[in-house]
């Protein structure tokens, strides 16, 4: 996919913003670990449901604006085939292409002609940018392997090309890899997206180097009340 920005327009990337995922909000969550509680890495702190999903909301609103284009890589919703529509259609941005995650099945498949709500679905994205003078972002030209996996090593890797990705649900001081290659999720940027430019400043100058890849926060789930065996990928 070829994009060329236009002026006042800005691109943004985002994952796993799993919005309604009961287990994932703390004070609701049937997520137990060995000793009975809640576990608190695997889960976001808020007081309700509903005050986790009006954080997502506006977290995306208030940066992302009507005619901005917004990368959403995967795990969109849950908790339900409504869910995706209801989340849809409180975010404002009206370009939003989805890179599909695990917990995407509804989407994948189509039901009730679901995609129409995004301008693209993909499992995987190559995505080439130029942005030109007359824009408030680094000019030129940057190319990204966009997935919700991360992945070791990637399309055109040795020629400088990012790969931007989500799953893993990583804390800020650890989505950036050794190499260009950069977490894009929700949890640990305050449930924000990022910006092309935040992520070009970030990673366009890093060492070009294949990933180690980082640990997946599927191998700590405990099996307990209402959890999931370890290595399971319900989160």
């Amino acid at each position: 996919m070829k994009l060329n920005l236009e002026n006042g327009q800005n691109i943004f990337f985002t994952s796993d913003t799993h919005y309604s995922h009961k287990n994932i909000c703390r004070s609701v969550s049937n997520w137990k670990d060995v000793n009975g509680n809640v576990p608190v890495k695997q889960t976001r702190d808020f007081k309700s449901l509903s005050h986790m999903n009006d954080y997502i909301v506006n977290s995306i609103n208030n940066v992302v604006k009507e005619d901005d284009i917004l990368f959403h890589l995967g795990d969109f919703s849950f908790g339900g085939f409504e869910n995706i529509e209801e989340f849809r259609s409180r975010i404002v941005c009206k370009n939003i292409h989805l890179v599909l995650g695990n917990h995407d099945h509804h989407i994948e498949r189509n039901k009730d002609n679901i995609q129409r709500l995004f301008s693209s679905v993909n499992q995987y994205l190559r995505l080439s940018i130029s942005i030109y003078p007359g824009t408030t972002l680094y000019r030129g030209d940057y190319d990204f392997i966009l997935s919700h996996y991360p992945i070791a090593s990637w399309h055109n890797m040795n020629d400088g090309v990012m790969h931007v990705h989500g799953h893993v649900h990583l804390p800020a001081h650890l989505k950036i890899h050794e190499g260009r290659a950069m977490d894009v999720g929700c949890d640990g940027n305050v449930m924000e997206p990022y910006s092309v430019n935040k992520i070009v400043s970030l990673l366009n100058n890093r060492p070009i180097k294949c990933l180690t890849l980082p640990q997946d926060h599927h191998e700590e789930r405990i099996e307990g009340n209402g959890g999931n065996k370890k290595g399971s990928s319900s989160f």
